[in-house]
């Protein structure tokens, strides 16, 4: 939305330019995530009336902010699989299992980006690459951007979150059980939500 104003007795209205979102170009640079600070999780349905949560506590990944042009910008993730919790032991036991993520044969899940999107004001469309049972298929993550700051130990962070939706068939995960009401235990869809904290580097 601009903003007007009005000059001399003529009542004549300018509007100054949209802003397409802050100015980052002092952010531009490399950056590492923050494990201990950042979060990976995902929300599946489970038995048609409840939703359970869960995420990994063993991941790496990368960030190359162009804050000039957030096209520019790229990303990437590295997930070891088998730190996968829901706070319960056989079920988290279950899902590494052959039924699910196959964490022997497959213990890494992975994102490359491929492009970078501003939406205007905080909000950014990344578009990538997920691959995981050795199977890669197109994700797309709608971020917003919380800001920057030099935390106590004088390292200059971002953060940012993040969702994105899939369904977890088109990666090999199939397994599922019939309810004797109808519908299947697991859903198809999954939630993937992202809480991310990167320290910028040298």
């Amino acid at each position: 939305m601009g903003i007007f104003g009005r000059r001399n007795t003529t009542q004549t209205v300018t509007a100054a330019p949209a802003s397409t979102g802050p100015d980052l170009t002092a952010l531009t640079g490399d950056y590492e995530i923050d494990p201990a600070h950042s979060t990976i999780g995902f929300v599946a349905r489970h038995a048609m009336v409840t939703n359970v949560k869960g995420g990994f506590g063993d991941f790496t990944g990368t960030l190359r902010l162009d804050g000039a042009d957030p096209a520019k910008s790229t990303a990437v993730l590295d997930v070891r699989v088998e730190s996968i919790d829901t706070g319960n032991t056989d079920r988290d036991t279950h899902l590494k299992s052959a039924d699910f993520f196959k964490t022997d044969e497959f213990p890494m899940m992975t994102f490359r980006s491929t492009g970078a999107q501003a939406l205007g004001g905080e909000d950014y469309r990344v578009t990538g690459e997920l691959s995981l049972l050795g199977v890669t298929k197109p994700l797309t993550i709608d971020l917003e951007f919380n800001g920057s700051a030099k935390d106590p130990f004088g390292n200059e962070r971002v953060g940012f979150t993040g969702k994105a939706e899939i369904l977890r068939s088109e990666w090999g995960l199939t397994w599922n059980a019939a309810l004797e009401t109808g519908g299947v235990l697991v859903s198809d869809k999954v939630k993937l939500t992202f809480d991310i904290s990167a320290i910028k580097q040298a």
